[in-house]
């Protein structure tokens, strides 16, 4: 008896999207589709719409044409707030923490924004432990958890991301949009931040969209891989097949793959 194939609906897709500003096309007719629990990363040099398309996948922008779709839903009118309630949730290249607050208590207060509950302000923080728990959990599975009583101002600049990254799993997004995760990092944090990711991708219970430099970290967590060019896609595809492709070698890495 032959088995017609399961054909899997898009996580996140895009249909002709695009976006103008001015005279400029940022995003020109773009069409990507992301499959459930892969890692997907989008490619490309400085100005190709890498993250002009996470803000318009995030709702930070609105197209000027085209649909985004997620899990089949048309959320293209939709809000960043709606967005992050149906399971979107999206880091930025600049750290987003509350710096004058404990690792800790930045993860709690994500639980407690995700499970609608309040900040009660006569209560004692001991009245929060079951939360604070799932907080502590989150930390450790971004390896923070030595430093969980700390303000998080005084964490270095790789340990912030961490702690954003823990913040977005503490709203337990389907998606996760990786924005630059290593941006500013020293070489020697870089190692832990693939570890982290590497981790999250091996649950199998997120799909992850990562816009990442480095070409060798890429190659090391990518399923597949969209290279942009002038707010194109030119290449979707494996990460052997797009680091032989001609194409991609001419109009990106210059005839050659470029690490670092």
């Amino acid at each position: 008896m032959n088995l017609a194939p399961v054909i899997k609906t898009p996580v996140i897709e895009t249909q002709n999207l695009t976006i103008r500003f001015g005279g400029h096309i940022a995003v020109n007719n773009l069409n990507l589709k992301v499959e459930p629990f892969s890692l997907k990363s989008i490619i490309g040099p400085n100005g190709a719409g890498k993250t002009t398309l996470f803000n318009l996948i995030s709702g930070q922008y609105t197209p000027t044409s085209g649909k985004i779709l997620f899990n089949g839903q048309n959320i293209t009118k939709m809000g960043v707030a709606k967005r992050t309630t149906i399971g979107i949730g999206r880091s930025f290249q600049l750290t987003n923490i509350f710096p004058s607050l404990t690792v800790l208590e930045n993860v709690r207060l994500a639980l407690q924004a995700k499970e609608k509950v309040g900040m009660v302000f006569w209560k004692h923080y001991k009245e929060y432990s079951a939360l604070e728990e799932k907080a502590y959990g989150f930390l450790k599975q971004v390896l923070l958890e030595d430093k969980y009583m700390f303000e998080a101002s005084l964490l270095t600049h790789g340990e912030q991301r961490k702690l954003e990254i823990a913040i977005l799993l503490a709203l337990d997004p389907k998606v996760l949009l990786l924005d630059e995760p290593t941006a500013g990092m020293s070489l020697e944090d870089v190692p832990a931040i693939l570890e982290i990711i590497q981790k999250i991708k091996s649950l199998k219970n997120r799909t992850i969209l990562l816009v990442e430099h480095r070409f060798d970290m890429i190659m090391a967590l990518s399923d597949s891989i969209a290279v942009l060019q002038e707010g194109s896609i030119i290449c979707d595809d494996t990460p052997g097949a797009v680091s032989n492709n001609k194409v991609v070698l001419e109009a990106y890495l210059g005839g050659g793959v470029k690490h670092g």
